[in-house]
């Protein structure tokens, strides 16, 4: 099977149709349904990059940004939720084994996280002392773990890294011991349950610190080494991806309902949207085609800086690509896309939301 079949290939009917059976009632709950999360945890998707010797399934990169497109496809938010929670457990990697080992004691163990330094770990005996607020954690709802980013003090004073800044140090805690709070207002990915969390004056070992650098990886592999820039920049343009297949696969009986539904659109207008259609899905596959190959060679290569480069310009083309075909879309598709409890506009919401991230926003 190749990287750049169209997704549905790498997604058992059965699947499909559990994700999309219950999308909009997951809207309605703000977080993902129930029978969503028993797929997952069924299928091990939160533990696509978690280390084999714990239970994971410590998935290759170039199978696993295949496999997040496909979720994606099949719907933007459970893809996201899945790519950003898996993203976290790739963290495990990292954790010392007895952390590690508590985390994936639990069969369902999932984390959640945001990459934002909003908190503060006091260095004091054999720990810290963690205070903070952060926003945006997709799945968090779901999560048996949290990571936190922290700016590290000693007493009064920022402890500094070796280049002279503030040392920052990312920590794992126990979701029991982090408050949630309502945060996630926006148009799209609202399945996601995106919401955010603080921590007030806790305590915590220092064996629940780590480091997310090649030289500091706990498992011996590949996947644990490979830069964490690239991975992240192609998880996200795989879900962008994914999404824009959705959208246009969604165009085709859209446009065919206003061929034969709507008096004012002649032969020369049907012509013309089939001829938009035919560009957009030409365009965003020649894309995906570029973006896999990339990721692929980095993957064989991955000491090589050209390669990686490589990764990030594609992995910025692919989300750039995914946004304008289906913005070329949208305006032939009729009002049932500006509809918000339309699959249609579900998608269309979710991408632009996703595409507001800022890591595949700006040139690298």
């Amino acid at each position: 099977m190749a990287y750049t079949d169209h997704p549905s290939a790498r997604l058992l009917p059965g699947w499909v149709e559990t994700i999309r059976g219950h999308a909009a009632e997951a809207e309605k709950l703000g977080k993902l349904h129930p029978e969503q999360l028993k797929l997952i945890y069924q299928q091990q998707w939160f533990n696509l990059l978690a280390p084999a010797v714990y239970g994971g399934l410590q998935t290759p990169l170039p199978q696993l940004i295949a496999t997040e497109e496909a979720l994606s496809w099949a719907d933007g938010s459970l893809g996201w939720v899945v790519t950003l929670c898996c993203g976290a457990g790739w963290f495990g990697g990292f954790l010392q084994p007895g952390v590690a080992k508590q985390v994936y004691a639990d069969t369902e163990a999932c984390i959640a996280g945001s990459g934002a330094a909003t908190g503060t770990a006091a260095i004091t005996g054999d720990g810290y002392i963690v205070n903070g607020s952060w926003k945006y954690a997709s799945g968090v709802h779901h999560a048996t773990y949290i990571t936190v980013n922290c700016l590290i003090t000693n007493g009064e004073e920022p402890e500094l890294d070796d280049d002279g800044a503030q040392l920052i140090l990312p920590f794992i805690l126990n979701r029991a011991d982090v408050t949630l709070l309502p945060g996630w207002k926006y148009m799209g990915m609202v399945a996601t349950g995106s919401d955010a969390y603080e921590v007030n004056n806790l305590y915590v070992d220092k064996s629940r610190c780590f480091k997310i650098e090649a030289a500091a990886a706990a498992i011996p592999s590949l996947l644990y080494t490979y830069p964490f820039l690239q991975l992240a920049e192609a998880t996200l343009a795989a879900n962008l991806s994914g999404m824009a297949v959705h959208f246009i696969d969604l165009c085709v009986p859209a446009f065919a309902y206003k061929a034969t539904n709507i008096r004012r659109v002649n032969e020369a207008n049907v012509a013309l949207m089939e001829s938009e259609l035919t560009t957009a899905t030409t365009q965003l596959n020649q894309t995906r085609q570029d973006f896999f190959a990339a990721v692929d060679a980095s993957w064989q290569q991955p000491t090589d800086i050209g390669l990686l480069k490589e990764v990030s310009h594609t992995s910025r083309i692919l989300a750039r690509t995914a946004r304008e075909c289906v913005d070329k879309l949208y305006p032939y598709c009729g009002l049932l896309a500006a509809l918000p409890v339309t699959e249609i506009n579900r998608v269309w919401r979710d991408l632009h939301t996703a595409c507001q991230h800022a890591l595949l926003t700006f040139a690298e």
